[in-house]
Formats: structure tokens, sequence, C-alpha cells
């Protein structure tokens, strides 16, 4: 069988996705992983055809408007505002990527699209290719349940009603933020008539239900009794990269040089000003007294200049990093909660936005 998977974001949006391919290349399937083009190297490295996606709306991350954005858009408001303030910079953008996906799938010839939320025209380009589509979430975000609320609204203890009422909302708001664009893109691009107002991100457009999977463990985030049976709680999609992976010798000389240093990382979060965020990393480790180890990543910690106790490195695979380090603290992404829970590490999270307030609470509620 040939899978199409359809993702978008940063890299804790895509390797999930590179390891589910992976997994089902290993099976005996035929993997194309369609994303944004500065992917396409670390896609490649692991054996996986790659479909081209423009990297310009990620690129837009990475700007002091991005940046500003996503700082500002902690909860349901943050998101309302962050959707604001970007809009006229992001249509264009999300347009490129519809098209992109498309000219891509219809390379790939796929019998299955496998998509992330964020790349929002799957279930419509399996529409149009006949085609089945599974929905593949990282986190708890669409399906309704009775048992806690969406995860960018209050964890109000206001009983079931609530907590579907929290995913009516945010399926509305998802619809009101790129229904217009879906439906342009169904009927001018690829010729599918318009979808029903009532239709949403959880169903086809004949009413039947998107298969789901969320690639999480039920032991983080438990899988609630009340949801269908067409929704399912895998367990995390790791990519083992640690047996093939040799470090500098400059991060190997910094490690057996003294105690195992504290990881600080933040993914592509730094904030509006990186260079600040440093320095309250660099003065919080100096006060602890313990050793550090910076990584910077993409678009995130201004890390030059640095005391010879706190070494930086632009990234390094959790598997074999957080296995030498003492703790973990980090912006809260699904991925690095996920790896510092598996390397039975402390974990502190410093969220800035979307899922990672959630996460940050599932790990307290662990006691971990």
């Amino acid at each position: 069988m040939r899978v199409f998977i359809l993702t978008f974001g940063s890299r804790g949006d895509v390797q999930p996705y590179v390891a589910l391919g992976k997994g089902l290349q290993a099976a005996g399937h035929a993997v194309t992983v369609c994303t944004s083009a500065s992917f396409e190297p670390f896609i490649a490295a692991h054996g996986l055809a790659y479909g081209y996606m423009s990297d310009d709306l990620l690129k837009l991350i990475d700007t002091d408007a991005g940046r500003e954005a996503m700082e500002n858009s902690t909860g349901v408001v943050g998101w309302a505002k962050t959707a604001v303030s970007l809009a006229q910079q992001v249509k264009p953008l999300q347009h490129q990527m519809l098209h992109d996906s498309w000219h891509a799938a219809q390379a790939a010839q796929p019998d299955l699209i496998i998509y992330h939320p964020k790349a929002f025209g799957g279930a419509h380009i399996a529409e149009k290719l006949g085609i089945p589509a599974m929905l593949a979430i990282p986190l708890p975000v669409f399906v309704p349940t009775g048992e806690f609320p969406n995860i960018v609204f209050p964890n109000w203890k206001l009983g079931s009603g609530y907590n579907r009422l929290t995913y009516t909302l945010a399926l509305k708001g998802a619809r009101a933020q790129y229904g217009k664009l879906v439906q342009a893109f169904r009927q001018e691009t690829l010729g599918l008539l318009p979808q029903p107002r009532t239709a949403d991100e959880l169903h086809f457009t004949n009413g039947d239900p998107i298969p789901v999977l969320h690639g999480y463990s039920r032991h983080v985030a438990p899988h609630p009794a009340d949801w269908p049976s067409h929704v399912h709680t895998t367990g995390y999609w790791f990519l083992d990269q640690a047996t093939d992976w040799q470090p500098p010798a400059d991060l190997q000389a910094f490690l057996d040089a003294g105690e195992p240093p504290v990881y600080v990382g933040f993914g592509s979060m730094a904030g509006r000003n990186p260079a600040k965020v440093t320095q309250i990393v660099v003065a919080a480790l100096q006060k602890a007294g313990v050793r550090g180890l910076i990584a910077t990543g993409w678009g995130g910690l201004d890390a030059s200049d640095l005391p010879e106790t706190i070494f930086r490195i632009e990234q390094a695979p959790h598997d074999w990093l957080f296995e030498r380090i003492t703790a973990v603290i980090h912006h809260g992404g699904a991925g690095t909660t996920a790896a510092g829970l598996r390397a039975g590490k402390p974990t502190v999270i410093c969220p800035f936005f979307g899922d990672q307030p959630f996460w940050g609470q599932r790990v307290a509620a662990l006691g971990a």
C-alpha cells in the first residue's frame, strides 16, 4: 500500500510522523511524507520519500511578528488574538500549503492519506482521490469528551456539559479560521462540491466519521471512556536515533568533564527576546550551582558567550541526550515531553502557547 503522510509545523510536528512512516515502511508499505521543504534532508535521511511543501508559512513563525503572536497565545483568548494578528500574512501561505499538498499527493498516487490537523487539506484530497484518510493527532484536541475540556480552554471543574461545549467551540473556531479557504480549495482546485455548513474536522463530507489516531500514551493523557470506537490512542511514535548518532567531540568532552548537566531547550520557542530568555536561563543555572546544556534549536535561544559550566548545542537526538542529563527544562512540546518522561528524568515545563500548558498540567499530575 502507498501511504501519504501530510504534516506541517516545527520539528515536533514532523518527527513523530517520520517515526510513524518508518513503522509503516517496515511493515511493507511505501511511504511519502509531505511537509515543509526545510525537513526534506531529515526525511530523506530516514529512508522515506519526500513530497514538496513550501516552508514560507513555517518561516513566518520565526519572524518578530510570529514570535510575539506565539508568546501571547496561551489559552483560548490568546489563540483568537494570534489568529487575528497573523491572518493577513497566513492566509496566502495556507493557500500555497494546500496547493503544494495536492500536487505532492497526485505525484505519490497514494492508497491512504494520514494527516496532521494543521495540514487540513488531507481529508479533502483523499475525497478527490477516492481513497481513505486518517487524522493523526499528537494531542487530544478535537475529539469531544465529557471527561476533560479542550486543551485551549480553562480546566474548570464544571462537569461534562462544559467539557463537551469546549470541543464544539474549538471545532467551530477551527472552521471559522480556515473554512472559507477550504471551501475555495475544494471547489476551485479539487473540483468538489462545497461542504455543508454543518461540516467539521471530524467527519468526511458524506457525514462518515474520520478515523483518528492519537500519538501519545494513555498513561500520560488517559483515553476517555466516551470516545467512539474509531478513535484510537496508540502510544507515542518515537523515532529512535541513539544507536546511529555520534556526538560532536566537544559535546562528548563537556558531558565527560563533570556531573550530568540540566538540559534547557525551548525548541522553536523563545519569545520576542531570545537573548533575554538566555540570560534568565544562565542566571538560574548558575544560582542553582549546576552545569547546563542549552539547546538553541530552530529560531530558539541565543547562547553566545556562555560560562564554561554551560554548553550550547543546536540539537541532538533526545533518546541519546536525555540518558546523559539530570533533568529536563523545556517548552512543553508533545515530543520533548514524551522524551523526558521516557528517559525517566525530572521535567520542568515552561509553556509558551498552544498545547504546552496542557502537557505541563499532565506532567504535574503525574508527579514527574
